[in-house]
């Protein structure tokens, strides 16, 4: 049986624990995903938020080695059979599935410390996430923000107004500080949308090394 990428160009990809068959995270596969895990013999997926592919552990070092793979009777849902190592899930836990519905609580603690892992604006906007999500918080001003956009965008337009100021009139310091205001209140409004920094990481990288001139021209 062969998978029908014309007809599934995604298809689901379980991760489950080679040895005791613990469900640890599900993600996403497209052919060259799946081609590159079958080569390799380590998780690969297709993000659909940083709308690329990337190897389980790429920045946390936390590989899938794939013992096997598992096809459905209809061709396109996959489990993967996988020696996990540290962690599953970014946050820091064994497997992604931490969250009891019916308890309403964290069920499962964390066990890595994964925040250096990750790096800064990563942890932050996966954090900036998990309040979009929370329902039980009132007094974030991450979710505040979240559910005002005028808001929202009121203070990146202040805070970038600011950061215009304090490069033309202020020491480094408050130009760093400034700056930072900037970034956070950007990546909220990243988040209100869900498109992952990577992306914008994506697209630096594509305009490196490329004028400034040509760069507008390729719009």
């Amino acid at each position: 049986m062969e998978i029908n990428w014309n007809k599934n160009p995604l298809i689901p990809a379980i991760a489950q624990d080679e040895k005791n068959n613990e469900v640890l995270m599900l993600a996403y596969m497209n052919e060259e995903a799946y081609t590159l895990t079958l080569s390799t013999g380590y998780a690969h997926y297709f993000s659909r938020s940083k709308q690329r592919i990337w190897k389980k552990g790429e920045s946390s070092g936390h590989t899938q080695k794939v013992s096997d793979m598992l096809l459905d009777c209809d061709a396109d849902t996959l489990i993967l059979k996988i020696e996990q190592k540290g962690v599953a899930c970014h946050t820091g836990r064994k497997s992604c599935f931490f969250t009891s519905v019916m308890q309403d609580k964290i069920i499962a603690q964390k066990e890595v410390d994964t925040d250096a892992l990750y790096g800064v604006v990563d942890t932050l906007y996966h954090t900036i996430l998990e309040r979009k999500s929370d329902t039980i918080s009132k007094k974030s001003w991450t979710k505040k923000l979240l559910n005002d956009k005028a808001l929202l965008l009121s203070k990146i337009r202040e805070e970038a107004d600011e950061v215009c100021v304090a490069i033309d009139e202020e020491s480094d310091k408050q130009v760093i500080y400034e700056s930072a205001d900037l970034l956070y209140h950007t990546l909220v409004g990243l988040g209100l949308r869900e498109i992952s920094p990577d992306r914008v990481k994506q697209e630096l990288a594509r305009r490196f090394g490329m004028s400034g001139i040509e760069e507008k021209e390729s719009r």
